[in-house]
């Protein structure tokens, strides 16, 4: 079970750690403002949707850490280190896909540039655009409409 008061410390010191209050910390994390007052004051506990929030925007904080205490904040480079290492190209069977490719140490000037406008098909720039979406990483999204 999650002991709340625990957690609380440990949420400080991320604030203490980032140089952040609570208000500036919550809009970061896309939490209300009152929602992280009232996890501060003891009066609500901890969802596993705002342990998420902290840990994707910062993924330094250790997610054992700030659970239960057990880990360290900043994630420390021994802890990354522990993992299993991804095998070397060695170790596997059959000849390396790069094997006799040497590296490209000049860029090519014979390559014509090619201009947005020529990379488009052409039904695109006849009909013209109706619409521009552009959707973001918190959710929301924004629409243009050329006139």
């Amino acid at each position: 079970m999650l002991n709340t008061e625990d957690f609380i410390k440990r949420l400080e010191i991320i604030l203490e750690y980032y140089g952040l209050n609570a208000s500036t910390f919550a809009d970061k994390i896309g939490v209300q403002r009152s929602s992280l007052s009232h996890l501060l004051s003891g009066r609500n506990k901890p969802s596993l949707d705002f342990v998420l929030k902290i840990l994707d925007v910062y993924p330094e904080v250790d997610l054992y850490w700030i659970l239960n205490g057990k880990g360290s904040f900043p994630e420390s480079a021994s802890t990354v280190s522990d993992q299993p290492a991804l095998p070397q190209t060695e170790n596997l069977v059959g000849p390396s896909l790069f094997d006799g490719i040497e590296p490209q140490t000049e860029t090519p000037t014979d390559i014509p540039e090619k201009k947005p406008e020529a990379m488009l098909p052409k039904t695109y720039t006849q009909a013209g655009i109706d619409k521009i979406v552009v959707f973001y990483q918190d959710g929301t999204f924004m629409s243009y409409v050329p006139k």
